[in-house]
């Protein structure tokens, strides 16, 4: 039998359209229920065997484990999930994706797939050209099936039928004969095809693609099937990557979870296949995955989902030592994460723009406590007189302007690039909220930044204020923080959608009305003789700053709103 360059082209080509369909097919379905998505997964977490049927619902609708994965990940990432409400989450992955498996055996390779797929397009593509609300992007999840089938049928027909060529399976004979090391190489073969292709759910097909053509024995697929779950958990652990501590807690606790039930199961693997042969065979007497090609895709697909139901049946009692587990894996402490000017809930590896904005109001939230914490160390500047104080007080704004300046760059820059993808108008208003947003919050420390110069040149002059000055400005700088409240309150909600803006635009009104009290106050004080013209235009500058600061955190609570 000849096999060289052309077939291997052929078979990655097969493999590239199933992926690409799986893909089109996750995008579509996020786009078209990506708020619905947030939702299940953040009112279903609350209960852990909840969050693994959530898990195995999301999975079971995207299609790809190494989605909801990472998207649980990233919602950990975000701060919306704890590690426990994940760990959930990550267990029901590991069901959901067996759905692919059985999509695959009972249909992949027993209807002829054309007969499937020409209707799917034939409805899916008038959909995309339908641009009320939300029928185009159901069309591409329509779409994408279609794309799915078709990659299952190509890449069925490009692997030859091996079952007339025995002697090409020769040199699998010298690697079947070692015990429990021939199961642990055959797992690493799994884990490696995984890795390479970054999808369990592709590397599954490949596997009943070999099978149903002759190329693997049954007990040597089931082995690379386990390798398989050891290879999806690294989609998680490189979206963590770039997450917080807490992220990489959650891609470590799916590493624990899945190489724990590889172990046991790679020790009870002749008992455990002898045993669901035996049940199959009771159920269908004729049935006989060890010679049987058709019998074996179905027996594989058995195996592949009684192994991950037993495995969470087994270890969701244990769910809080694999979080204590995790944290031992990635040390540290919350101590450890003040502020750096680095992004802290924004991953590169979030889905769609649609789920991206569930970090970005985070982070914009976070954003909205650094400028805050500003406030604070504007009052010590102004009452202190310590000299020491005083320096560390400038140090501190002086760092926090230049890291409000840095988080800007950083969350601007990760919005263009979602830009380069298809965005819905709902989305596109949220993220143009979030921009304004955050340029707003670093105008505030860029003014805060212009109120420390104000105080070190009066420092430098040897100038004081009156008590009444500091008194004044103190009452002020509490209406500010009491106006900042509100700006965290509102930031801080859970839909946007929610917020409304009576008292923000209360907290403004006292700003201003505070700030005129100050500047009456100034101008019929100047002009007496124990009050210094040159720490008047100081105070006046700095009162004047305090109310544009308010200005922005009234803009922050209308953007929030969507009045923009």
């Amino acid at each position: 039998m000849d096999f060289g360059f052309w077939d291997i082209a052929q078979i990655l080509g097969a493999l590239a359209f199933f992926i690409y369909g799986m893909k089109i097919m996750s995008d579509g379905i996020q786009r078209a229920a990506g708020s619905q998505l947030r939702n299940i997964l953040r009112s279903m977490t609350k209960n852990r065997f909840l969050g693994v049927f959530t898990g195995f619902l999301i999975t079971a609708l995207l299609q790809s484990s190494s989605a909801t994965t990472v998207m649980a990940v990233s919602f950990v990432n975000a701060g919306l999930l704890t590690l426990i409400e994940s760990a959930g989450i990550l267990m029901g992955a590991n069901i959901g994706t067996t759905i692919t498996a059985w999509i695959v055996s009972i249909l992949g390779f027993k209807v002829q797939l054309n007969v499937i797929s020409i209707p799917l397009f034939a409805i899916g593509f008038p959909m995309t050209f339908i641009q009320k609300g939300k029928i185009r992007y159901w069309g591409e999840f329509v779409l994408g099936f279609a794309i799915l089938f078709m990659g299952l049928g190509f890449l069925k027909d490009s692997v030859p039928d091996l079952k007339g060529n025995p002697e090409v399976l020769d040199f699998l004979t010298s690697f079947t004969n070692w015990g429990i090391l021939s199961t642990i190489f055959f797992v690493f073969v799994g884990t490696v095809i995984t890795v390479i292709v970054q999808s369990s759910s592709a590397a599954m097909a490949i596997t009943l693609a070999m099978c149903i053509n002759g190329w693997l024995p049954f007990e040597v697929a089931a082995a690379m099937v386990l390798g398989e779950n050891i290879g999806t958990t690294i989609t998680a652990n490189v979206a963590a990557m770039v997450g917080n501590r807490e992220a990489k807690r959650a891609a470590r606790i799916h590493t624990i979870f899945n190489l724990t039930g590889v172990v046991w199961m790679v020790l009870l693997m002749p008992f455990f296949l002898e045993g669901l042969t035996t049940v199959l065979k009771n159920i269908s007497p004729s049935f006989d995955p060890y010679t049987n090609p058709d019998d074996m895709t179905i027996g594989l697909s058995t195996f592949h989902t009684a192994f991950n139901i037993i495995n969470v049946v087994l270890l969701i009692g244990f769910i809080p030592y694999l979080a204590k587990l995790a944290q031992w894996w990635v040390p540290g402490s919350a101590e450890d994460d003040e502020n750096d000017g680095k992004l802290r809930f924004i991953s590169t590896a979030v889905l769609t723009p649609e789920l991206a904005t569930i970090e970005l109001q985070k982070e914009a939230a976070r954003f909205g406590e650094i400028t805050a914490k500003m406030s604070g160390y504007a009052k010590t500047l102004i009452t202190t007189t310590d000299a020491k104080k005083q320096k560390k007080m400038l140090k501190k704004i002086k760092k926090y302007e230049e890291i409000t300046d840095r988080l800007e760059i950083e969350i601007t820059e990760f919005m263009t690039k979602l830009t380069d993808q298809e965005i819905t108008r709902k989305t596109s208003l949220r993220l143009r909220s979030i921009l304004n947003i955050c340029n707003d919050l670093e105008r505030i420390g860029d003014i805060y930044y212009q109120i420390s110069k104000a105080i070190e040149r009066k420092i430098e002059d040897r100038l004081y204020f009156l008590p009444e000055q500091r008194e004044y400005l103190n009452d002020m700088i509490k209406t500010v923080d009491k106006a900042f409240a509100i700006m965290l309150k509102n930031l801080n909600s859970p839909s946007y959608d929610s917020v409304n803006q009576d008292e923000a635009r209360a907290a403004e009104k006292e700003i201003n009305q505070m700030r005129n009290k100050l500047r009456a106050h100034n101008s019929e004080r100047i002009g007496s003789e124990d009050y210094s013209s040159k720490t008047a235009m100081i105070y006046n500058n700095i009162f004047s700053s305090l109310e544009r600061i308010g200005d922005h955190i009234i803009n922050v609570t209308e953007s929030v709103t969507g009045d923009i």
